[in-house]
């Protein structure tokens, strides 16, 4: 189980090889991968910030849940800070597991609770301006199916 919180890019092949080294008993990788996107007309970037030491906690917290909750061989859990532009990876969330079920419930549950659980501020900016992302309505719906599996 790895969990790094990084200004720099990773890269995703390594990454997944990484995960599942010297492990056979793995039959199921799952991972998903989170870019900026363009927000609006002109240049823009994303700034993403965070409490050193508070993030990495929360981020352990959830990965927990996530073995308390399927059988899994490994996880992984890697998210940027810092200013991003569109195209740039964001984060990487890998689960690996015996079976092709938990791994893709599990990969599942680990980004629909980190959008909600991990203390990240995101200031976009656009041609208009700069403005901090507001918590979605559909994000917390998100995170709330998981609550009552």
């Amino acid at each position: 189980m790895a969990i790094r919180v990084q200004a720099d890019d990773f890269d995703v092949g390594a990454e997944l090889a990484a995960l599942t080294e010297g492990d056979a008993s793995i039959g199921g990788v799952t991972s998903f991968i989170g870019l900026v996107r363009e927000m609006g007309s002109g240049p823009s970037a994303m700034t993403l910030e965070h409490y050193p030491g508070m993030t990495e906690r929360q981020l352990a917290e959830i990965e927990a849940e996530a073995n308390r909750r399927w059988p899994l061989q490994a996880s992984l859990i890697i998210h940027r800070y810092g200013r991003l532009e569109p195209g740039d990876r964001i984060v990487l969330v890998a689960t690996a597991s015996k079976h092709r079920e938990a791994a893709f419930e599990s990969c599942h549950f680990l980004i629909d609770w980190l959008k909600t659980r991990a203390p990240f501020w995101k200031l976009e900016e656009t041609a208009e301006g700069s403005q901090w992302v507001e918590a979605k309505d559909s994000d917390d719906d998100a995170a709330e199916k998981w609550r009552q599996r």
